[in-house]
């Protein structure tokens, strides 16, 4: 699933919206002259150099998220994507580090276009089995904000068969959300499940 919450910025955290429903076929067309070389949409703006931590809390599991957008890019099927550094760390120890790769297109949406992770377990072991790259042995990009979200509209936010099917929903529009930082209005809230795994999550 995208590293970057939902929630940075002013709220938290198409082309066309792709299928979202499990056996249809997924292979959105992207046409690198529709990108534009800033992300500013007001629900999931990447501002290079701003950088922004998350306090997440699992029962008495304390996890500190850093998420930082950087000044470099990569580029994906032609397209130039903003390179956002992800980090998660549980009492000063590394457990994540990721690179994730985003652009918008002209019409304001948001796309994923893969990520470079690294997961540290026990015992010094490192996986980098979540990592995918848009074109690359069948993964395509997925979406993480519409430029003009509508609610009940459903998208993938990122595609490789058997490694990363996360889907997201809009789920209500203009919601007003209390947070220790403040209070944030005109928030969108989705609804994000991943057809590997039980279960969904919400951000704001």
């Amino acid at each position: 699933m995208p590293a970057f919450p939902s929630s940075f910025g002013i709220a938290s955290l198409l082309l066309v919206f792709a299928a979202a429903t499990a056996g249809e076929p997924y292979q959105p067309k992207i046409d690198p002259a529709n990108f534009t070389h800033t992300v500013n949409n007001p629900w999931f703006p990447l501002m290079p150099g701003s950088t922004a931590t998350f306090i997440e809390r699992i029962g008495r599991e304390k996890r500190e998220n850093k998420v930082t957008v950087t000044h470099e890019t990569k580029v994906v099927m032609g397209v130039k994507c903003v390179i956002v550094h992800d980090t998660v760390t549980r009492d000063g120890a590394l457990l994540e580090d990721t690179l994730d790769w985003y652009a918008q297109d002209r019409q304001g949406t948001v796309w994923y276009f893969g990520e470079a992770t690294k997961e540290f377990k026990t015992g010094g072991r490192m996986s980098t089995e979540g990592s995918w790259e848009a074109g690359v042995n069948g993964a395509q990009p997925g979406i993480v904000m519409p430029g003009h979200p509508k609610v009940g509209e459903r998208y993938r936010q990122e595609y490789l068969a058997d490694v990363a099917e996360d889907i997201g929903q809009i789920a209500a529009l203009n919601e007003t959300v209390t947070v220790p930082l403040g209070t944030c209005k005109e928030c969108v809230r989705t609804r994000e499940w991943s057809m590997l795994e039980s279960g969904t999550s919400k951000k704001w």
